[in-house]
């Protein structure tokens, strides 16, 4: 199973919703509240995004080497190896 690490804001209906999906499948996963961590692992985190093409937005899901900004199930899927076909 690929790795699965998902940065979101705690008061994010769309980061609850992706961690949900997850949850429901019985997939393991990373979560990390950006909005709680402390000034320097946000920078840390933001960095990392950023280094991945990302713009900054959440959720942000990193599966494997891939990245999926926002709430996007089927993209989640595809890239598990389980979406249809």
């Amino acid at each position: 199973m690929k790795k699965i690490k998902i940065y979101a804001l705690s008061t994010c209906l769309w980061c609850k919703r992706t961690k949900k999906f997850f949850e429901d499948r019985k997939i393991s996963f990373e979560a990390v509240d950006y909005d709680k961590a402390d000034e320097a692992e946000q920078e840390r985190i933001m960095a990392e995004m950023r280094g991945k093409g990302g713009g900054g937005s959440f959720p942000y899901v990193c599966i494997g080497e891939e990245v999926v900004q926002g709430y996007d199930p089927d993209e989640f899927e595809r890239l598990l190896g389980c979406g249809k076909k």
